[in-house]
């Protein structure tokens, strides 16, 4: 999955240093000088993290970061604040950011907190994306199907199963066999596993 270092700050300089420290550093970049601009051209299904300045023209950092959130846009964010913006680093921080670094920061500590949210991008996304997969298997399951699996995970045998929904033993084991198979669990262990994916 390709993933972008997305910077976010009013300073040229600042940027293009970033800039190149991060693409010496192997990692695609993309620089935007405002919040507005950034949130304009990004698209929902973008892969990296956000280095955000905290004190800009227009849209602070904290706004970005919270409509960011409001659009369901997960990648990691790192502040990188003034001296004077402590106060409001540990705000962002408690708002879900991943780190802040105050300026000027030094570079191979920001290579290494960039590398970092990058792998947390990465594995939320595949941890998202499981549970997704998860949710569209317990969909297809039909209604009697959905109902047998609940009792499964709750620990019923099948004939209690059967005692409950008033059908006979065997068809309980139709059910099940059914639900193993669309559902891909290997084991019970499995599937109660992938029960609490989906909320089921």
């Amino acid at each position: 999955m390709s993933q972008t270092v997305f910077i976010v700050d009013d300073d040229a300089a600042i940027r293009d240093a970033l800039s190149q420290l991060l693409e010496t550093a192997g990692l695609g970049v993309e620089c935007h000088a405002d919040g507005d601009t950034f949130l304009a051209t990004l698209a929902d299904d973008r892969s990296g993290c956000v280095l955000l300045d905290i004190a800009m023209p227009g849209m602070s950092g904290l706004q970005v970061q919270a409509t960011l959130k409001a659009r369901g846009f997960a990648a990691p964010v790192i502040f990188l604040t003034g001296h004077g913006d402590i106060p409001l680093a540990v705000r962002a921080v408690q708002a879900g950011a991943v780190d802040f670094l105050e300026k000027p920061v030094q570079g191979a500590m920001l290579v290494e907190r960039v590398r970092r949210a990058l792998a947390l991008d990465l594995e939320w996304r595949q941890t998202h994306g499981r549970t997704q997969a998860i949710q569209q298997r317990y969909a297809r399951l039909s209604a009697r199907e959905r109902e047998v699996m609940g009792e499964v995970v709750s620990g019923l045998t099948c004939k209690e199963i059967a005692q409950k929904l008033r059908i006979s033993p065997r068809t309980v084991e139709v059910h099940r066999t059914h639900v193993m198979h669309k559902m891909g669990a290997a084991n019970l262990a499995e599937l109660v596993n992938m029960a609490s994916a989906c909320g089921a």
